[in-house]
C-alpha cells in the first residue's frame, strides 16, 4: 500500500469555535485515536484534499509533536453544500495489528460479454477488508476478460492472501448484463446461421438433381 507523509500541529483548544477558526485559516481539525491516547491536531486543507479526493488509499506517516506514527484515514466529514473537508479521523496503525479498511476495486481486461454488446455493471467501487497493513494491496484487481453476458462476480469469489472480506459474501461486485444491442446482435447471428443452412440445403438439392439427370 502506498505511503504518504504529512505533519500536523497540536490544537491548543478543542471545540466548535476553535474548529471554525481553523477552517477559516485553511486548516482541517483532525483527531488520531487507536493508540495510548487521543490526539487532537490540525493539518493543512491542501494535504487533506490529497488524502480524501483520490481513489487511492494510503498509509499516512503522521508527524505530531516531533513523533511519527503510522495511521489510516478512518472517517471524513464533508460539508454538504461546499464539499469542503471539515474533519478527519485517523486510526493509528499498530505493528502486527489488523485493521478494517475499504480498498478500491480495479478491473483488468476486456470482457467477452462487453465485446458482444453487453454492459459492465460495477456495484462496488471499494470493498471492506480486514488485514495487516503489510498485506493490504493498493487495489483489489479483478480480471474480467472471461466474463460473459449474464455472468457475475460475488464477494465470496474474492481471494487475496492475508485479507478477510467483510462485505456480504453473496453481494455482487460486478457483472455483465444483457443490453438491447446485444440481444439484437444475437438474433441477427441466428438469422444468418439459418440463412446459411437454407442455402446449404438448396445447394445440396441442386447437386442431387443434376446427378439424377
Amino acid at each position: 500500500m502506498k505511503t504518504v507523509s504529512l505533519s500536523g500541529s497540536a490544537r491548543e483548544n478543542v471545540g466548535k469555535k476553535d474548529a471554525t477558526l481553523l477552517r477559516r485559516e485553511g486548516k482541517i481539525p483532525s483527531v488520531l485515536y487507536g493508540g495510548k491516547e487521543q490526539i487532537h491536531f490540525h493539518i493543512s486543507e491542501n494535504d487533506a484534499k490529497k488524502l480524501v479526493f483520490t481513489p487511492n488509499v494510503y498509509v499516512v506517516e503522521l508527524e505530531l509533536n516531533g513523533n511519527k506514527v503510522n495511521a489510516i484515514v478512518k472517517d471524513v466529514q464533508i460539508h454538504p453544500v461546499t464539499d469542503r473537508v471539515v474533519h478527519i479521523d485517523f486510526l493509528e496503525v499498530l505493528d502486527g495489528a489488523p485493521v478494517k479498511i475499504k480498498i478500491p476495486v480495479k478491473t483488468n481486461g476486456f470482457s467477452i460479454g462487453v465485446r458482444n454488446g453487453g454492459k459492465l455493471s460495477q456495484n462496488f467501487r471499494s470493498l471492506l477488508v480486514e488485514g495487516k497493513v503489510s498485506d493490504l494491496p493498493d487495489a483489489i484487481e479483478v480480471d474480467i476478460t472471461n466474463i460473459r453476458i449474464g455472468h457475475k462476480i460475488r464477494v465470496s469469489e474474492m481471494n487475496i492472501t492475508g485479507l478477510r472480506f467483510l462485505d456480504p459474501a453473496d453481494a455482487v461486485v460486478l457483472g455483465v448484463a444483457m443490453s438491447r444491442g446485444a440481444s439484437e446482435e444475437e438474433e441477427e447471428e441466428e438469422e444468418e446461421e439459418g440463412e446459411e443452412g437454407a442455402e446449404g440445403e438448396e445447394g445440396a438439392e441442386g447437386e442431387k438433381a443434376e446427378a439424377a439427370e
